[in-house]
């Protein structure tokens, strides 16, 4: 199944959720997995960005309709990128 990385920044209401209930990350992951999205790994990361998850969907159109979802909802904006294993990154240049 395609590999894509999640960035994902949070907004002050986002913020605020995650203070008051750190648990809601883990419920987001149950989501993701309800959407046909699994989260392989997740870091909290210090810079720009708030959080960054490798994620599996089975295809382009699966991971946008899952990053609009989340982004609607008004609590985080995420920019999503496909990841290509550097294996195959090799072995189709070869």
């Amino acid at each position: 199944m395609p590999q894509y990385v999640m960035l994902s920044r949070l907004t002050d209401h986002g913020a605020k959720t995650i203070r008051e209930n750190p648990n809601r990350i883990l419920e987001v992951d149950e989501e993701l997995r309800a959407m046909g999205v699994e989260v392989i790994s997740q870091f909290a990361v210090l810079g720009e960005y708030d959080f960054v998850s490798i994620v599996e969907a089975p295809d382009n159109l699966a991971i946008a309709k899952a990053s609009v979802e989340l982004g609607a909802r008004g609590s985080v904006r995420i920019e999503t990128m496909p990841a290509i294993p550097v294996d195959e990154l090799i072995g189709s240049i070869r």
